[in-house]
């Protein structure tokens, strides 16, 4: 069973309940607050701006340890050593990313000459290298990557540019999932589909049929991830305001002109190809990634009134614990649920924060090939408190 192996705390430690304005979200006044950790709503410098919305309240510590729970503010001390961006190690990973990246657009430029067997495996290694360049564009969003908001602004947007998605757009639904992940009645935005048991069986046949299909491997990562990048991203939300719909509109703009210029370069069909390639295998890998980090066994889920903060980051995301270079190409981003605790975080300063307390060390770890298991898992049992499979619906009646 993955999470957190300890008993529930019956103590809950004073946390102040604020509503305050945080800036870098984008949310507009229509949209429901988020309750997010109140060490995380404030940058280093003490401060607050923006137009954000955010509510936390006192239950963000319900369902944790009770060594954590005892000192919520020994917590903050923790994780605000490693909030600290590095200027350095981020312009490092850019250049350790970026400059191969260059280098198989020219070799796959050569290859082409030669042979496509030669081009294909080329492809396939820059699509590993775009998830690494989406974890840099993750971070900008959160403002984490950078201490300078506008170098995150600046190079979240080149970044987007490689991974086709529009920087502000993403960052705002981004927000909505960091707010409600786990909670069961605000899914919907920045989240897989995911349908209750009593929801399911009480579903029309159209609605069961489209779900199973959703949640079909072949669909959820293949074809969605290329409908994903490809369409769905070129269109704002309707929810959108004017800076994110703005962001998809300079996105398709730069876009074009990525492709232009490439499909001159290269041709218009090799070009083609060679990025629905890298795409096809950076979106499936990156809608996996997403997919083990907040569908896996012993996953966190509840209701509005029973939703904890801290819960749904340390026993609702995983610790998928990747081979060394799954690590590197991945950045980081299997210590998912310290992301969650923290998402000021920046990807190269995970590994440490995690080794820095035993609390986030008792997180079970998902290895790469006990992954796999979480394939079987399609609904949430209310009832058993869990993932199942539609194989556990049988003898299930509808109402």
């Amino acid at each position: 069973m993955s999470g957190l192996c300890y008993p529930v705390s019956t103590q809950k430690p004073e946390i102040p309940h604020r509503r305050i304005h945080h800036g870098g979200c984008g949310f507009g006044d229509d949209e429901r607050a988020l309750r997010l950790p109140w060490w995380d709503l404030f940058p280093l410098n003490g401060t607050a701006s923006g137009n954000c919305l955010i509510e936390v309240k006192p239950n963000d510590a319900k369902g944790i340890a009770p060594k954590a729970a005892e000192d919520a503010v020994a917590w903050k001390e923790i994780v605000r050593k490693y909030q600290k961006p590095s200027t350095w190690r981020a312009l490092w990973q850019i250049v350790d990313t970026l400059v191969p990246i260059a280098a198989l657009w020219y070799l796959m430029y050569l290859s082409l000459a030669v042979s496509w067997w030669l081009v294909m495996p080329l492809a396939v290694l820059m699509g590993a290298l775009l998830v690494r360049v989406f974890i840099i564009f993750h971070d900008c969003g959160h403002g984490s990557f950078f201490k300078s908001p506008a170098a995150n602004n600046a190079v979240g947007f080149l970044a987007g540019i490689l991974t086709f998605t529009p920087y502000y757009h993403w960052r705002w639904e981004h927000a909505i999932h960091h707010g409600a992940a786990g909670d069961l009645d605000r899914r919907g935005t920045g989240d897989v589909w995911t349908l209750t048991v009593q929801e399911y069986l009480e579903s029309s046949r159209w609605k069961r049929f489209a779900y199973r299909l959703a949640r079909n491997p072949i669909v959820l990562f293949v074809l969605a991830p290329l409908y994903l990048f490809v369409i769905k991203q070129r269109f704002p939300s309707l929810k959108a305001n004017t800076r994110e719909r703005h962001s998809v509109y300079a996105m398709n703009a730069a876009l074009l002109g990525m492709a232009v210029g490439l499909s001159w370069t290269f041709g218009m069909v090799p070009y083609l190809l060679i990025q629905l390639m890298a795409l096809m295998v950076a979106g499936s890998a990156g809608v996996w990634l997403f997919y083990v980090q907040h569908q896996f066994e012993g996953v966190y889920w509840e209701r509005g009134g029973d939703w904890s903060f801290v819960a749904a980051a340390l026993r609702g995301s995983s610790f998928y614990k990747l081979p060394r270079v799954l690590q590197w190409f991945s950045g980081n981003i299997g210590f998912h649920h310290i992301h969650h605790l923290s998402p000021r975080i920046p990807n190269y300063n995970l590994e440490k924060c995690h080794k820095a307390d035993p609390l986030f060390q008792g997180v079970k770890p998902i290895t790469f090939f006990s992954s796999f298991q979480s394939l079987a898992f399609r609904l949430w049992d209310e009832k058993g408190g869990r993932l199942i499979g539609f194989r556990h619906l049988k003898g299930r009646q509808r109402p």
